[in-house]
């Protein structure tokens, strides 16, 4: 599969550093593979949604929008020539990620959402309100859940963002502004700590439910009165064209593959 190609390349970089770098052989027996706490294995993760959600929101529903592409609510609906709004991407993402075995759950909440599911409550709720006032992410254990949860801000970076949270008619705020903290990506999964090998694990998960959620969008696009091309070209080119599964993949892994290399010589170094 082309998602987890990307993930071993990565791997054989973080192993050539192992190989150029490692210490002298322990005298000792029963040395234990390194850990990472989840704390970081989140922050990699996130950083890999920021790119494929930016990507997302930029390239395809911004640029898509000039050329005559549309995006709405109600995309999934028969007859509705339109594509998912970029919290819409996110929650489908997500539900792919709920049909995997892993057990890395992804979600976007708020404390003023436009759908009250999405409302956080409890422990929730609390390190939202620090979040909120400091903007740093949050990492908790969820006592109601019984899981290890991290949120990161989700900050309101385009106009159109702003604009459709203020003028829905569902929305318990219309006063947002660009910059504003409206709402949380947030992960959870069960253990405290995970190995290398689990995060790259997870990694390729997240990377394969991004690609599933692209083409659950371009085999919707397939059903347009008048279905765009799909090939190697983007709306920014001013076309009503399609970035393939694989183009749209490789520009996200081309984007954030160096950073997720770094992040994890950088976490086997400090568990040296």
């Amino acid at each position: 599969m082309f998602v987890r190609a990307s993930v071993l390349l990565g791997l054989a970089a973080l192993c050539i550093y192992l190989f150029v770098t490692a210490p002298p052989p322990l005298e000792e027996e029963g040395a234990v593979e390194a850990s990472v706490p989840i704390e970081e294995a989140f922050a990699v993760l996130a950083r890999e949604n920021d790119v494929a959600r930016t990507l997302w929101t930029r390239e395809i529903v911004g640029a898509g929008k000039k050329v005559g592409l549309s995006f709405a609510e109600d995309w999934e609906d028969d007859g509705v020539d339109a594509g998912p709004l970029p919290a819409l991407f996110l929650k489908e993402t997500s539900r792919q990620l709920n049909r995997k075995p892993a057990p890395l759950a992804l979600f976007l909440g708020s404390d003023a959402p436009i759908v009250e599911g999405n409302r956080f409550e409890g422990q929730q709720a609390e390190e939202f309100a620090e979040l909120r006032a400091t903007g740093d992410p949050q990492f908790f254990l969820d006592p109601e859940l019984g899981m290890q949860t991290a949120m990161f801000p989700d900050v309101a970076g385009a106009d159109a963002c702003v604009t459709c949270h203020n003028a829905h008619v569902d929305s318990p705020r219309d006063d947002w502004a660009r910059g504003d903290v409206m709402g949380a990506t947030t992960w959870t999964y069960p253990e405290a700590t995970v190995s290398l090998d689990r995060l790259v694990e997870l990694m390729d998960v997240y990377r394969e439910c991004t690609r599933l959620a692209y083409e659950r969008y371009l085999a919707k696009a397939a059903t347009f009165e008048e279905p765009p091309p799909v090939g190697d070209r983007w709306p920014r080119e001013g076309e009503r064209v399609l970035p393939s599964a694989d183009v749209f993949m490789e520009e996200i892994e081309r984007s954030v593959s160096r950073d997720t290399v770094a992040s994890l010589i950088g976490l086997v170094r400090s568990r040296r």
